[in-house]
């Protein structure tokens, strides 16, 4: 139920007016500025009151990915909406992007209507003609596989044809088609498609290999990126506040030595910070430089982008080097932003000849002032020579550090807050990691990455959609400069619940030890995941299920990464039994001496005869079960251990419990005591995992066991104002003396196992000689397979 007295309360109830489900209008009250976009919109459509819901779900569009370059024509969109002009999102797709082409610019209603389909109607009988030309192009495949065919393909197929054409009425006249074809469903068009076993393939040592992965899916993500000798295009339409646009793309001179230089390779590149562990989202970052550069047969840098000395660190180098290639990835080069200093500096030199670049002596607080009132900087058309002069004072350590930076001449009444005049040097008195004392001035960022990437002959710079603003500012710089424009292509940034991803928060909590450390296996980080017990491979294959796509509300559910991670494992860790939380159970009709070698499968399928695929447990007169697994009240849904009742005990034999012995409190179950039936003639329904005594009186393999849990209980705690103390204080849970076959003490660093009914774990590094601990990867609930199959 909704709680309208909640903060936010009033907002959750609008969005429902217009007919958002309850989940989506949730996360959009948690979400300051989702809020505060969709209630303007809401406003500007005038439908206050509510509306119809496939109207206020392209509104929750409009306001979740409408271009901040045109906000003036947004109430204009908001009104084609409500009126029915623009009704599904295909449409609303169209509109998007040619108003974030225009910005600010008059808006002809004629070119707008026609690029979104405004007043296109289809007929039926085009329609049908289309799906006719689709039914037979698919004849063959459709006759082959009846009902298995992906109809959503032809469903594809024949919006290609009409793309403004009715999906509903899409469906309808596929499906009936279908049905004239093929007839009524058969009970084999019911069945599901048997799946054949994968073979077990054999162990071999892993290599990694020039921009190569692991082996993913079959689809191709980067079919949507332009090849090298396509980069002629124009790339964005930079708007000034004195009516002049700028168009910048390559001359074909330019091009020309750009593919000269390259070869017409693709060249990409991976530029992160040396300031942190990388996490999760760069995870996506890799896959997608790196990928393209494989797909392609080209090249990607691995570059540091260090032009901050206060923040970079070896050791965070060298965790990225180590983490790249864990993940497949083996750059072709390793540069540093600052390799190219020199250059850098000379090309500032160059701007201000061309009146590009000016000094400045104004304090952050003055420019931050002066940007948030558009007004220019006292010394913003001082003389070049001037310039020239302080520029180069600045660069000897002539001049204070704070008392001068040197600021690029762009357009500070432009509508994009990145055209404001953005700085391109500091002075820091403060000795590079990189490059020692040599230099006391260095270049930001938005000076430095856009230059290096031509410098570099970088064919796609790919980077996340919170670049996307600063896209004017790329190409502003690179055109007065007048060099290789690299063509940049913005993706969402990959999200995940119930974690944070921002490097100020990460770094919040391992130095304020909320965490264990950068590798924590409760963080997104990549080290984190892999002490955990998570795989590259499975890292990469969620990521390329996710996809490549600008959507910006793109937030995945943990148990979607999770369902990757437990496909991979389950094929992969060899099975074993491990007791937790161990409650003691006696055997009374088998004899104290007695003990029995049993064979137990290390993989679901072994065949007997197969040695290696089992390992040997006792059976003894001592055994332990989960102390979860007994209760006193048996019930009909209840398949584990109670008084008077028979369980199997897996690879072993029927047990029935025929006495429970209690604590001194009368209530704390602290033994039971049982018979076995050696002939198995009973088959109870209830089968418990379970750990014996090696011999007599001696304890089992003891292990320490670490159980996780997602670290914040909220689905995106980065939304909260105060988000410590939405930390999960269950995220983490230690099991000092675990009981397990003897199968595991020989586990090392790095070997995987399911334990049978509790989960996939991983041996953790803090493992000694004296005592093995595992991590828990993965529990054996999968929520998004059942979410995913509804």
């Amino acid at each position: 139920m909704v709680n309208k007295d909640d903060n936010g309360g009033e907002a959750l109830e609008l969005f429902l007016k217009i007919g958002l489900d309850e989940r989506t209008a949730q996360n959009a009250v948690v979400n300051s500025k989702v809020t505060s976009n969709l209630t303007a919109v809401i406003r500007e459509a005038g439908v206050e009151d509510g509306c119809d819901k496939s109207v206020g779900n392209l509104l929750y569009m409009v306001a979740t990915k409408y271009p901040a370059n045109a906000l003036k024509h947004r109430p204009f969109l908001s009104h084609y909406i409500v009126s029915s002009k623009i009704k599904n999102t295909n449409q609303l797709d169209k509109a998007l992007p040619y108003l974030s082409n225009i910005g600010p610019e008059s808006l002809k209603v004629d070119d707008f209507e026609e690029a979104c389909g405004v007043g296109v109607e289809v007929t039926v009988e085009e329609i049908k003609m289309a799906v006719e030309d689709v039914i037979n192009e698919n004849k063959e495949a459709i006759l082959a596989q009846r009902y298995r065919i992906n109809a959503g393909n032809l469903y594809g197929q024949v919006r290609k044809h009409h793309p403004w054409a009715d999906a509903k009425v899409v469906k309808e006249i596929v499906d009936v088609k279908l049905f004239e074809l093929l007839g009524e469903k058969t009970a084999a068009d019911e069945e599901k498609p048997v799946k054949k076993k994968k073979e077990k393939p054999p162990k071999v040592e892993e290599k990694v290999v020039a921009a190569s992965a692991p082996p993913l899916e079959d689809t191709n993500p980067f079919l949507i990126f332009p090849e090298p000798g396509e980069n002629n295009q124009v790339h964005t339409e930079i708007f000034f506040s004195d009516g002049s646009i700028w168009r910048p793309h390559n001359s074909k001179e330019k091009l020309e030595k750009h593919l000269k230089a390259t070869g017409s390779k693709v060249y990409t590149r991976f530029p992160p910070e040396p300031n942190g562990y990388l996490h999760i989202g760069h995870a996506k970052a890799l896959f997608v430089s790196f990928g393209l550069a494989q797909e392609r047969n080209g090249c990607c840098y691995l570059r540091y982008d260090d032009t901050n000395p206060e923040a970079e660190k070896q050791e965070y180098i060298d965790h990225i080097q180590d983490i790249v290639h864990w993940m497949g990835w083996k750059p072709f080069k390793i540069t540093y932003s600052s390799d190219y200093f020199q250059e850098l500096y000379d090309l500032a030199v160059e701007l201000i000849k061309r009146g590009r670049a000016y000094v400045d002596h104004q304090t952050p607080e003055e420019i931050k002032e002066y940007r948030e009132k558009k007004l220019d900087s006292p010394w913003r058309n001082r003389p070049i020579t001037e310039s020239l002069k302080l520029f180069d004072e600045m660069r000897r350590g002539m001049i204070d550090e704070g008392k001068a930076t040197l600021r690029m001449k762009q357009d500070m009444q432009s509508d994009n807050y990145n055209m404001y005049d953005l700085i391109a040097y500091r002075i820091k008195f403060t000795p590079h990691p990189h490059t020692g004392d040599k230099w006391c001035i260095y270049p930001s960022y938005d000076y430095t990455h856009c230059i290096v990437d031509s410098l570099e002959n970088i064919t796609h710079s790919l980077c996340t959609l919170e670049f996307e603003s600063r896209r004017a500012s790329y190409y502003w710089l690179l055109e007065s400069l007048d060099i290789y424009l690299p063509y940049v292509w913005e993706y969402s940034r990959l999200n995940v619940t119930n974690t944070v991803m921002s490097k100020r928060k990460l770094n919040r909590l391992v130095r304020e030890k909320w965490v264990d450390g950068w590798d924590d296996p409760r963080l997104m980080t990549l080290a984190g995941l892999r002490r955990r017990g998570v795989s590259s491979d499975a890292i990469n294959t969620f990521v390329r299920g996710v996809g490549i796509t600008r959507s910006d509300n793109s937030m995945i559910r943990l148990d979607r990464l999770e369902y990757y991670i437990r496909e991979e494992m389950n094929k992969t860790a060899p099975r074993t039994m491990v007791v937790l939380n161990p409650l003691k159970v006696v055997l009374t009709n088998l004899d104290a001496s007695a003990t029995m070698e049993l064979d137990a499968k290390i993989w679901p399928d072994a065949q007997e005869g197969d040695s290696s695929s089992f390992y040997k447990v006792p059976f003894t007169k001592v055994v332990y079960i989960e102390k979860s697994d007994f209760r006193m009240k048996d019930s009909k849904d209840y398949y584990g251990l109670a008084p008077g009742k028979t369980v199997l005990l897996r690879y072993a034999f029927p047990i029935k419990c025929t006495e429970v012995i209690f604590g001194d409190d009368k209530e704390t179950v602290i033994e039971l005591h049982a018979e076995y039936d050696p002939t198995k003639s009973v088959k109870p329904k209830g089968v418990l995992h379970w750990v014996a005594e090696p011999s007599p009186g001696v304890d089992p393999f003891k292990v320490e066991v670490r159980l996780f849990d997602k670290l914040f209980l909220s689905e995106n705690p980065s939304e909260l104002d105060d988000w410590l103390p939405d930390l999960n204080s269950k995220s983490k849970e230690v099991i000092p003396e675990a009981y397990a076959t003897s199968n595991l003490e020989k586990a090392k660093f790095g070997d995987k196992f399911q334990f049978e009914r509790m989960g996939y774990f991983s041996v953790d590094q803090d493992s000694t000689a004296d005592k093995i601990i595992f991590n828990r990867t993965v529990t054996l609930r999968d929520s998004y397979a059942k979410v995913a199959n509804k």
